[in-house]
């Protein structure tokens, strides 16, 4: 009986739909590792994830067992074996499963039991559920592998531990959430570690895909609970856990002990994560954004420096007749400080043209709020255009605070392709952006020092749109307006609940009514990073046409 034993945990990015480079990478990494006895690779690795309704063309499903038995054929002789997710088809139904490969052939394969169907998952319309599963043999060790939310659950790790199991190995592709490293480790895995009293390895992937970031920080806890390997977080890892057997069974010798980001830092990074990936993925040369002066705009472009560099962030400045000479400078401070580089295009002679233009139809009717449309929508097609000529990706720089009450202009400033403050509320967008003036995150690729004159951070925020506007003019003050917004957005609370916490009743009821109409720009908006648990998108999904109020 084996009483030793090399476990490599490969902590990766993916390419969801890039089979071939997906199992490529995976064989590099497993050909690199020819000592160790197993190689582990996350969650669906050989697909991609999420892949959403993408595993329901059959051609994808083929593909998928294709390179299956190239990645077994991998592993002939006396090779290390491997743990590869993967879908699996079988009497009709499709799977989300693991298959343990060694000898030149698929040996043993498990299924997903517990699937998913809430916040960004929604695995119940693509997959079966699996039966409950034994553990596999491997070289004298019984290992069970529970799949991402089968440990999320007691079930099946009591289970299989019934089974005689001896060690658990967890493949994931679990997404950044706020404070979720504290869920997976504090609350999750160690509560199944004390229930069967059996090691678990958690093995998690990196990198964007579309809404969504993976931000690994894959770890091993022995049977007393106790940490022995803690990964990265946001970086790949490819490391190896050394296991003996003894009177009380599997044990892992320690390892390095990474520390992970702590707070805004992480939200930072994730930003960075979502952009890099999703720009570099869709083959963009660079992003292109309108830098305002104001807050969102200059936090959007420093990401974007740390995320792609400066010389791939083109900035422009679109002034009209009600531009402060302090935004002009604050623009100017702020792309010197990144190093981008920045033109600026005055609105004006096109303002003047739409004035021109509708002064007929609008000869009877009183300047408004759609004067102030027409500038931000003159914005968006200026914008627009310079991404088309030259292919940059417009990234638009709008937050949730904004988004959740329409305080946007729909084919204007919602413009575009990504968005990094898409889940970010105005207060967080504050607070990163102090914290970026005296911080440099772990991936950026921007200057050492601050990023935004302080003037950006401590001015009242303002569209300018029209004389001497201010947010307030509209809204509540943030400090007011984001608790009120976190309150009906994430923790779904009525009217009555939230005056009960101390909020004006009347403030609620309009702050409510904005966030239920301003539904059909949020439908219309670019895809953003997710960041909390309940992001516009993937998270919350409500009807556009909704008459339902909480009063």
């Amino acid at each position: 009986m084996t009483a030793q034993l090399t476990i490599t945990l490969a902590q990766m990015t993916q390419a969801v739909g890039d089979l071939r480079g997906n199992a490529d990478a995976m064989i590099a990494v497993y050909q690199s590792k020819p000592d160790s006895d197993l190689v582990v690779f996350p969650e669906l690795q050989l697909i991609g994830y999420p892949p959403e309704d993408l595993v329901l063309k059959p051609a994808v499903v083929e593909r998928a067992e294709t390179e299956l038995q190239r990645l077994a054929g991998a592993t002939t002789g006396s090779a290390p074996a491997m743990l590869v997710g993967s879908i699996f088809r079988e009497n009709g139904n499709l799977y989300n499963g693991i298959a343990l490969l060694e000898g030149g052939q698929i040996k043993d394969v498990r299924y997903k039991v517990e699937l998913p169907n809430y916040g960004t998952f929604d695995e119940k319309r693509l997959f079966a559920s699996g039966p409950m599963p034994d553990p596999i043999d491997f070289r004298g060790c019984k290992i069970g592998l529970p799949i991402c939310e089968d440990v999320w659950f007691p079930t099946v790790c009591k289970h299989l531990k019934a089974q005689g199991t001896e060690m658990l190995i967890s493949v994931h592709g679990s997404p950044y959430e706020i404070e979720k490293d504290d869920r997976r480790l504090g609350q999750v895995a160690t509560q199944r570690v004390r229930e069967t009293a059996l090691p678990l390895l958690f093995l998690n992937r990196i990198g964007g895909q579309d809404e969504v970031v993976f931000d690994g920080a894959s770890f091993v806890l022995n049977g007393d609970t106790s940490v022995m390997h803690q990964l990265p977080d946001w970086d790949e890892a490819v490391v190896d856990t050394h296991w003996s057997k003894g009177a009380d069974g599997w044990t892992c010798a320690p390892g390095e002990i990474h520390k992970l980001d702590d707070h805004p830092a992480d939200i930072y990074n994730a930003m960075i994560v979502g952009l890099r990936d999703y720009v570099n993925a869709n083959r963009f040369p660079g992003v292109i954004l309108g830098l305002s002066g104001g807050i969102d705009s200059a936090l959007s472009a420093a990401v974007a420096v740390d995320a792609l560099g400066a010389d791939r962030v083109w900035c422009v400045m679109m002034p009209s007749r009600f531009t402060s000479q302090e935004s002009l400078d604050d623009a100017a401070g702020c792309a010197e400080m990144l190093g981008t580089r920045l033109d600026t295009i005055s609105i004006v002679p096109a303002v003047e043209g739409f004035d021109a233009m509708l002064e007929g139809s609008f000869a009877d009717e009183e300047v408004d709020i759609t004067e102030e449309n027409i500038q931000s929508r003159i914005r968006g097609v200026t914008l627009m255009a310079m991404s088309n000529k030259f292919g940059h990706m417009l990234l638009t720089t709008g937050n949730k605070s904004e988004m959740s009450v329409g305080y946007a202009t729909i084919y204007g400033d919602m413009a575009g392709g990504y968005s990094v403050l898409k889940d970010a509320y105005k207060l967080t967008c504050f607070k990163l952006s102090e914290w970026r003036n005296r911080n440099k995150p772990s991936l950026g690729m921007g200057p050492d020092g601050p990023v935004m004159p302080e003037t950006v951070i401590t001015k009242p925020p303002t569209a300018e749109l029209r004389e001497d506007q201010k947010d307030s003019d509209s809204l509540p003050e943030y400090d007011i307006l984001d608790p009120l917004l976190h309150g009906l957005i994430e923790e779904e609370l009525s009217v009555s609940d939230l005056v009960e916490r101390g909020f004006d009743r009347e403030t609620v009821i309009r702050i409510e009514k904005l966030l239920y109409i301003a539904e059909y720009k949020r439908r219309q908006a670019p895809p953003g990073v997710k960041l909390g648990t309940r992001n516009f998108g993937r998270d919350r999904r409500y009807p556009i046409t909704n008459a339902f109020r909480t009063i």
